[in-house]
């Protein structure tokens, strides 16, 4: 059943009562009675449970949902509902999280390219962020074993009401370019077995026998991710595993820990043939070898999660840029939607920009769903629906970021990704990370601020428009009936709209992204240009939308 429907028929029904607290009651009845009914009019118990279930799916859940990420005031000065959140954005218990298993995994969606969509037919945006060592048990000799505490993580994401992340997977056992320290990874998804000790001082890799407790972690974390309402972008292969120096990094050789070093593995495997020291030649096709067991390994790992709705596939972090590594990627694109098409479910395959030497026109024309491109922060391009975009602080600038790139990617027509330093446990060039450092804080939670915009508005009908704001920076549904314009001002203060398409009376709404309030506006007539100015200080965001539209 669509939300939108329900949505509509409670309005109707929720126009009859002024007591906000009459209303929980009447849809808290609606729903139990809906349940109680629906399933009394079958038979037998079995009947019974399936209607009750389908009820559960299809009305309980994107009801109280709804009820939970836009609470619903009554204007007593007129018949409509206002929609307007005047609540604590950041509260966990409103966040709506819930499980997108049973959804349909992600497909671009065929109206809006910019988005994906699921079995909804709903436009989904998605931000979030991610962290280095999530998948892995990580340290240093000083520091082992880190067993990152993952659901505590996922409470996190939640709390921010976050919505994806990248499962981060590192190749190498040992030694990252960044750091002298002595850092380690396991588990790795090739058993160590011997016999004979690798460089790292462990026993040395079968690579025709997979671990197991690899995928089965990578299994579980997915799952509880996808309970939890998150997707997940599975990383395949990782550039800072393999290459040395990379880019200006050289700290320690990751190479010399990497399994296809031919001093670390049993097979005679070589993926070093120029004696080098650095292992780039794995992310190309030179040596077929080891192109055959990187297809084995990727299709262990769709074999692991193909029946999850909540999977995303990314060939590989920052790979070195060039011609031989494009043409790699390009191969364990297709060999992902080869191998998913004879299976029950198919994911989103995505390609990330090179690093160093990394071209952004390699993404574009490739057969890759979505993409991770290079770029300018504070000037981010404006998507096409090309391809969707996963715009991702790691690859335009590092560690980096603010609020105000958020709402710059998001009325561009991007999906925002945020690469956090978290709990510090990774102690990049050697730790001292402030999770509490406020331009952060304020960068999570306006990455679940534009969520419940995109939650709120018509998504799907929304494009990038900034011709329409004097800002530069516009979502809009430019049209008579219906429309929308969801604006950025980065320096706050005023801002001109070019309403010329929307006639009529349009009702106005400011939300400050520094302190998740929001402001009604009042109303202003459409069919021209219109100046409006913020009612703080600051940079803002304009939502102006036809009045009759919730």
């Amino acid at each position: 059943m669509d939300l939108e429907r329900i949505k509509q028929a409670v309005k109707r029904f929720l126009r009859q009562t002024r007591s906000r607290y009459c209303r929980v009651f009447l849809l808290v009845s609606l729903v139990v009675g809906s349940v109680l009914i629906g399933g009394y009019a079958f038979r037998s118990l079995r009947a019974h449970t399936i209607a009750a279930d389908w009820l559960n799916v299809h009305l309980r859940t994107p009801l109280l949902y709804w009820i939970n990420t836009n609470p619903i005031l009554y204007d007593s000065k007129s018949d409509d509902i206002n929609l307007i959140i005047e609540r604590n954005h950041m509260d966990p218990a409103f966040q709506g999280s819930h499980s997108i298993m049973g959804s349909g995994p992600l497909r671009v969606h065929a109206m809006n390219p910019r988005y994906f969509t699921n079995n909804s037919g709903k436009a989904i945006l998605l931000a979030g962020s991610h962290f280095w060592d999530n998948l892995q048990d990580s340290g240093t000799t000083t520091q082992l074993p880190y067993l990152f505490n993952y659901s505590t993580w996922l409470d996190f994401l939640q709390s921010h009401n976050h919505n994806v992340f990248r499962l981060w997977t590192w190749e190498q056992a040992r030694w990252v370019v960044e750091s002298p320290a002595d850092y380690r990874w396991t588990p790795l998804p090739y058993r160590r077995t011997g016999p004979g000790n690798a460089l790292d001082g462990g026993l040395k890799f079968d690579l025709t026998q997979f671990n197991q407790t690899y995928f089965d972690r990578l299994r579980s974390r997915v799952i509880e991710a996808g309970n939890r309402g998150l997707y997940v972008s599975v990383m395949l292969f990782n550039g800072w595993s393999t290459s040395y120096p990379k880019g200006s990094y050289q700290a320690a050789n990751p190479w010399a820990g990497h399994p296809f070093n031919a001093s670390n593995n049993i097979n005679n495997i070589n993926g070093d043939p120029n004696g080098d020291n650095s292992g780039s030649e794995t992310h190309t096709l030179a040596i077929p070898a080891i192109t055959a067991l990187q297809d084995a390994y990727v299709r262990k790992v769709i074999d692991t999660v193909n029946d999850l709705d909540n999977v995303l596939y990314e060939i590989s972090n920052e790979s070195d840029g060039s011609a031989g590594n494009t043409s790699w990627q390009y191969h364990m694109i297709n060999l992902i939607k080869t191998y998913e098409a004879s299976k029950p479910k198919q994911h989103p395959v995505g390609m990330t920009v090179a690093w160093p030497n990394g071209n952004n026109s390699d993404l574009f024309n490739s057969p890759a769903d979505w993409v991770s491109p290079n770029g300018d922060l504070n000037n981010p391009p404006v998507a096409t629906g090309q391809k969707v975009i996963l715009a991702d602080t790691d690859h335009l600038c590092g560690i980096c970021g603010d609020r105000g790139w958020v709402w710059k990617s998001f009325t561009r027509g991007e999906n925002p990704l945020f690469m956090d330093q978290y709990d510090d446990s990774y102690k990049l060039e050697g730790g001292g990370y402030n999770l509490n450092n406020p331009t952060d804080v304020s960068l999570r939670r306006n990455l679940g601020y534009i969520r419940n915009y995109a939650n709120r508005i018509n998504l799907v009908a929304m494009t990038p428009r900034g011709d329409l704001a004097s800002s530069g920076y516009a979502l809009a549904n430019a049209v008579a009936s219906g429309g929308e314009y969801l604006v950025y001002l980065p320096n706050g203060g005023s801002v001109t709209v070019n309403l010329s398409a929307t006639p009529g009376t349009l009702t106005v709404e400011w939300f400050n992204p520094s302190t998740g309030a929001t402001l009604n506006g009042g109303t202003v007539t459409g069919g021209t240009s219109r100046t409006l100015t913020a009612p703080f200080s600051g940079d803002a965001v304009l939502y102006v939308y036809f009045s009759n539209k919730n």
